[in-house]
Order: C-alpha cells, then sequence, then structure tokens
C-alpha cells in the first residue's frame, strides 16, 4: 500500500522518482514543441490561404472592371448624334 499513496511518492528518495520527473519533463517539454510547430504551421496555411484569396479577388475585380469599361464605351451612333447638332 506504501507504494501506492502520494506521500510515499514524496518520501521515496529513489533515483527512480527523480528519473521518471525527468522523463515526464522532457516529455512535457517535446509535447509543447510539437503544439508550437503545429500552431506555426496553421498559421502560415492562413495566412498564406488569405493571401491568395484576396489576390483571387483581385485579378477577378480588375477583369470584371475592364468588363465593364469595355461596356461603356460610346458607341459610334452616339457620336454621330452628337457631332450632328454642331
Amino acid at each position: 500500500l506504501r507504494c501506492c499513496t502520494a506521500a510515499s511518492v514524496v518520501t521515496d528518495g529513489g533515483g527512480g522518482a527523480a528519473a521518471a520527473a525527468a522523463a515526464e519533463e522532457r516529455s512535457l517539454y517535446i509535447m509543447r514543441v510539437v503544439q508550437i510547430a503545429v500552431m506555426c504551421v496553421l498559421a502560415l496555411t492562413v495566412v498564406f490561404g488569405i493571401f491568395f484569396l484576396g489576390c483571387n479577388l483581385l485579378i477577378k475585380s480588375e477583369g470584371m472592371i475592364n468588363f465593364l469599361v469595355k461596356d461603356r464605351r460610346p458607341s459610334k451612333e452616339v457620336e454621330a448624334v452628337v457631332v450632328g447638332p454642331y
């Protein structure tokens, strides 16, 4: 029963407890590094996704503006009417 209580873990001065604590600390460190790496990859994915989506929308809007500019160009018939009275 002594090995299963919390007090025995604190009072046991053996090297096994220190080695277990060091292994657990190393495991937590590795887990933290992996979490940071995953978050960096996700952040870069989001940033590049927004960048490319914005570029795509900019290209499409530029094409639509060019299309509207071509449609707004006055026809030759309108020029004949405007030139006529002078």
